[in-house]
């Protein structure tokens, strides 16, 4: 049962850009703040982002600051994660996930089933 669905991963060359899409699967997501998590095997998943629905203010992880950018297009229902020059390190399977505005993702009850980000060097 998958409520958010991703979209815009791939492979690409370090400093390339990637814009990723997150959208609602059956139904709507009033009110969730929406957040960005990645994961590498073996790894926890790690916070990269996310944007609230009041006033649409974003939160971002350390790493990704300056080169990620959250939006959100209310008209299309649709998330989307900006990546600029990107790195190898930001290769992971990136989720999108509806929840509280929090960098926990015990805090997100719905979740994408993932996109496939691959930065060769």
């Amino acid at each position: 049962q998958v409520q958010l669905v991703e979209s815009g991963g791939g492979l690409v060359q370090a400093g390339d850009s990637l814009r990723l899409s997150c959208a609602p699967s059956g139904r709507t997501f009033s009110g969730y703040a929406m957040g960005w998590f990645r994961q590498t095997p073996g790894k926890e998943r790690e916070f990269v982002g996310s944007i609230s629905w009041y006033g649409g203010k974003t939160y971002y992880a350390d790493s990704v600051k300056g080169r990620f950018t959250i939006s959100r297009d209310n008209a299309k229902n649709t998330v989307y994660l900006q990546m600029n020059s990107l790195k190898p390190d930001d290769t992971a399977v990136y989720y999108c996930a509806a929840g509280s505005v929090t960098s926990s993702p015990l805090a997100y009850a719905y979740w994408g089933q993932g996109t496939q980000v691959t930065v060769s060097s």
